[in-house]
This record gives C-alpha cells, structure tokens and sequence, in this order.
C-alpha cells in the first residue's frame, strides 16, 4: 500500500485460514526517494507529457514494491512459492468518480515479473464503473477484523485522507471519506519547516487555532455532504488553503495555521462520526496520522466521552492496517468474492473487485 500521504511503501504477509481472523505475519516499509515523491505528487495535477512520465513513475513504484516483498519473504524465511498473491494498490494521482474514473499508478505485470508471484490490482475501478465512490474500499476487512458483538464500533484510518468505517451492532456497514488527513498538514510543514510532516505534531502544538480560518474550512460543501463520498487531492490541495488564507484580513502565523489544520481534521472526523453513528461507543485509530500525538490529542478533546485508541490494542499496530486490507481484499479477488460493500460506495451492488496477474 502506497497512499497519499505519499510518505512511501508498507507491505504486510497476511496469514488467514477458515474459520480464523487474518492474521499479520510480518512488515516492512521503504520510503519513497524524493525525487519519486515528487514526481508523484506532480502527476496529481495537469501537466507536460504525463502519459510517460506517469508510465515511468509507475515502473520505479513497482521496483520499490518488489523491494518491499522481498523484504517481507527474507525476515520471514518464506519464498515466493508460498505466497498466494499479492494485492497492490498503486499509486492514487487522479480520483473524479463522479467523472467515471478513478487513476491509481502501477505496473502490476513488472511486479508480478520481479517477484514471481501472481499480483492483484485496480482494485477501485470496477467499483467505479458500477457507479459507486470506488472508495473507501476498507470497511469490509475493518469489519472482518476489529467489529465487537453488541457494540457500535468505529475505525478512522488517518492517512493522507481521513475515512471512517462504521461498524453498528446490527450487522451494518458504512463508511466515506471525512476530508483531509495529514495531507495539508503535510504539505504546510514541507513549506515551513522542510521537513516532510510535523513529527509528533510537535509543531502543530507550538501554534494556537485561529477560530475564523477553522469555521471558514469548516464551511466547504464537501463537509455537509451525505455518503457515499469520498474526496482527494483533486479537491483538497495547496491551492485551496491558499483560497481559504487569502480570505482572512491578516494572514496567521505559520505555526497557528498548522495547529488550526490539526484542528480542522480532528473536528470534521468528530462531527462525522457524531451525525452518523450517534451511538458509537469507541473510535480505533490506524494510519500514519494515528502516531500524530497532537492530532490524538484534539480529536479525544472533540470526541468528548467517546473513548479513541490506536488499533495496535486490537493486535494490528496502525501503519499496518491498510496494506493488511488490501491482501484481505486481493483474496477476496481470488475467491471470486466481491470486495466492495454498496452500501458504502453507492456501488449498483456486490462486485468481485481487482484485475489477476499472473506469475
């Protein structure tokens, strides 16, 4: 799993048998190369001869996925032979369902050329093309692995953009994106300060909230919209917080807007998560935004009695979850199993998601 938080590569093995949950075996990561990263992050807007451009960028991401697999056969003595698939997801640099298409980057035949392993990818598009949001895809494996008997349960995976899954008691399933996650925190610490995120949220921490930029973010349509949703960097960028700072009549600290966007996410996911699962009884944290303290921090204040924990309590540390979910979903494929939930991404219905590539 790559994702937009665009910080690099986390693989999972994912052990599972009938009758048993999924099981994490074991985890590597590989940061992206700079030079990758921003390439990348370039291919999310128009631009010059992005057809090969896109084409190459696609090939380094399957090099550092073969890395990544080779990694995780090494730390745990195991060769390709023992591996049923892998399921990768690519590389997300375009996300219009409301277009018809949805772009995640990769080369799926080069990795499944480097590894010897049959690969499963695309996993979003036939989602799309059965008129859903093609996103988010992870609240079927959420369920499959963190739902409570008699407990109205919620997952936020706080990547790039947040997304919530609801899991209600009942047996029901639901979920969307919230809005932005640690991507415009991201992008504004990579401005400011150099550095690629705000560790820890230290520097957000220094800042105080500026009330009047917070309710002006508050106030984009895409906050009041009902599910299925979900958004990207084609509507949250660098150019719309540069829209919402040219509002105001003095421009904020740098550290202020800082701790304002730690702000903004922790209350649009409260506010989302209070309208539509008013009965939750806790939250579980996963994503690279998950070891953001600050970040934790103010959505346990916004959350008020609802108890937030990191996913590591239920046996799957929080980077880990997404590419977790999407080997779940990779077997799904191989089952013939529909990988989506309608209900979820507003999907004509159940679809068997992903394209096989085999070894």
């Amino acid at each position: 799993m790559s994702g937009t938080s665009l910080d690099g590569v986390d693989g999972v093995l994912l052990a599972s048998a009938a009758g048993a949950p999924p099981c994490v075996r074991a985890h590597a990561a590989r940061a992206f190369p700079a030079a990758l990263r921003q390439e990348l992050l370039a291919l999310n807007t128009s631009g010059p001869d992005e057809l090969h451009r896109g084409a190459l960028a696609a090939q380094q991401l399957a090099e550092l996925y073969a890395e990544v697999v080779a990694a995780l056969l090494r730390d745990t003595g195991l060769t390709a032979g023992d591996i049923r698939a892998i399921g990768a997801h690519g590389q997300t640099v375009r996300h219009r369902p409301e277009l018809g298409y949805t772009v995640q980057l990769g080369a799926p035949a080069l990795l499944a050329e480097r590894c010897g392993i049959a690969v499963v990818a695309d996993f979003r598009s036939r989602d799309v093309a059965a008129g859903g949001q093609g996103a988010p895809l992870v609240p079927a494996f959420h369920r499959a692995v963190f739902a409570e008997p008699g407990a109205d349960v919620a997952v936020l995976n706080l990547g790039g953009f947040a997304n919530l899954s609801l899991l209600f008691a009942d047996g029901r399933t639901l979920g969307f994106d919230t809005g932005p996650g640690n991507v415009l925190l991201d992008h504004w610490a990579q401005r400011h300060t150099g550095q690629a995120f705000d560790a820890q949220g230290a520097w957000a921490a220094s800042g105080a909230v500026q009330a009047d930029l917070l309710r002006q973010c508050l106030a984009d349509p895409y906050f009041a919209r009902p599910a299925p949703k979900s958004t990207g960097r084609d509507n949250f960028h660098a150019d719309w917080l540069n829209r919402q700072l040219a509002r105001l009549s003095q421009p904020p600290a740098p550290q202020d807007v800082q701790a304002t966007l730690s702000a903004l996410t922790a209350h649009s996911v409260a506010e989302a998560l209070q309208r539509a699962m008013p009965g939750v009884s806790r939250l579980l944290a996963c994503g690279g935004g998950a070891r953001n303290a600050d970040l934790l921090r103010r959505l346990r204040t916004a959350l008020g009695p609802v108890p937030c924990s990191l996913s590591d309590t239920q046996g799957i540390p929080a980077e880990q979850v997404e590419a977790a979910a999407f080997a779940w979903l990779a077997q799904q494929t191989l089952q013939g199993l529909p990988g989506n939930l309608p209900a979820v991404t507003g999907a004509a219905g159940p679809r068997v998601l992903g394209a096989l590539y085999p070894a």
